[in-house]
């Protein structure tokens, strides 16, 4: 059954020790009982921004000062459809309490997924737990010592989330490298996944997978659990509707621009990115081409963020790359 979808603007409120702010919802409303990030209907001719500053004045008195979109997502409950147009703000001022007389609380982002959220919110906790910067590597040098120490450079500069990318070694060699690559990324606590076979991400010990698009449409179910991250590569809206059926975390969508490395794909540009992001149900990187000023483009497309192979690999300072991408996502 079909229903007119509530707009909802919804935000993502971090503290300075990083906390984001969550309420409770009244126990005689939809989804009643349950937490949720802190928000409110817009109401008809109103700019969702607009509507943002509103209702987290009204709702929990924070007065926003900088905000940037998060994530948007549309969901059918039995009962009626939501649109959440979800905002992370990052610096506010006022004083949070309930203004409503609902309970509100700081709450940890790797503790979120503890507490009972409405089915729709999952998504953005996702997207709270994921960074805007996802580090591709290109296939590894032989000898490996200085693709190690890029990947080390690249981590102590602030990657969290890296893919490790590479379809031409043996076995044997492959476990090694991994091996040293978990170890490098343990130090630096980063996220590790492989662009394998989730079989090969059990053997290995990493963090996830990320799937090939062929190997994403092979599925017909979440091939690893939920303790364990799933990625995969997207370029139309076959494989985004897909994605979401078999319930992977997010989505690389490219190419958003041309790159050598596949001259044969048509780029999407930012408004073919756009049209098939609203597509998607889970957060959603923007990659091909990517530099860090494509940041705040990305946000206003729907990316949860951009990701990045040979504009950091090949960089003459890598480190200063990821520093400017770190510099324009506050504090993440």
């Amino acid at each position: 059954m079909s229903h007119q979808a509530v707009h909802v603007a919804v935000g993502v409120i971090f503290n300075g020790a990083k906390q984001v702010l969550l309420a409770r919802r009244p126990s005689n409303v939809h989804q009643g009982g349950l937490w949720e990030f802190p928000g409110g209907k817009v109401r008809a001719d109103e700019d969702v921004l607009n509507a943002l500053h509103r209702e987290l004045s009204e709702e929990v008195g924070v007065i926003v000062d900088q905000a940037r979109p998060l994530i948007k997502i549309c969901h059918d409950y039995p009962e009626q459809s939501v649109t959440l147009d979800v905002w992370r703000v990052d610096a506010w001022h006022g004083t949070v309490f309930g203004r409503e007389g609902q309970q509100v609380d700081w709450v940890a982002r790797k503790e979120l997924c503890k507490r009972a959220f409405p089915i729709a919110n999952l998504p953005i906790i996702t997207a709270v737990n994921l960074p805007p910067l996802y580090l591709i590597s290109p296939e590894p040098d032989r000898g490996w010592d200085d693709f190690l120490s890029k990947l080390d450079t690249c981590l102590r500069a602030g990657v969290r989330l890296f893919q490790l990318r590479s379809q031409c070694l043996r076995e044997d060699q492959y476990r090694t490298l991994v091996r040293l690559v978990r170890r490098v990324c343990d130090v630096h606590g980063a996220v590790l996944l492989l662009n394998a076979s989730p079989s090969d991400v059990l053997g290995c010990g990493a963090d996830g997978v990320h799937l090939s698009s062929a190997r994403l449409l092979q599925l017909k179910e979440r091939p690893l659990g939920t303790d364990q991250w799933v990625g995969a590569s997207c370029h139309n809206v076959t494989e985004i509707l897909h994605a979401g059926r078999i319930g992977v975390d997010f989505i690389v969508l490219s190419p958003v621009f041309a790159t050598p490395t596949h001259p044969e794909a048509k780029p999407l540009g930012w408004e073919g990115f756009r049209q098939l992001a609203e597509h998607a149900r889970m957060p959603v990187y923007a990659l091909g081409g990517m530099q860090a000023e494509h940041l705040e483009t990305a946000w206003r497309v729907g990316a949860q963020g951009v990701g990045m192979v040979s504009a950091i690999w090949s960089a003459p300072d890598p480190k200063r790359v990821i520093i400017e991408c770190i510099a324009r996502t506050g504090a993440w």
